[in-house]
């Protein structure tokens, strides 16, 4: 277990214009929902590149 505080915070931007704060780490990606969670071959997708426009810059 790590330190209380320790996770650094990103603002994210999504469609509605709602602004959710996530870990710095899952700033240029996202996790897929249920239905993008495979690829057309049928392997399990671990990330989804997010838009560069959805991160907000303080």
């Amino acid at each position: 277990m790590g330190k209380t505080g320790t996770t650094k915070w990103g603002r994210v931007k999504g469609r509605k214009g709602n602004v959710i704060m996530v870990p710095e780490s899952e700033l240029a990606y996202k996790r897929p929902g249920p239905a993008q969670r495979y690829t057309s071959a049928g392997a399990k997708r671990k990330k989804i590149a997010r838009s560069p426009k959805a991160v907000v810059k303080a």
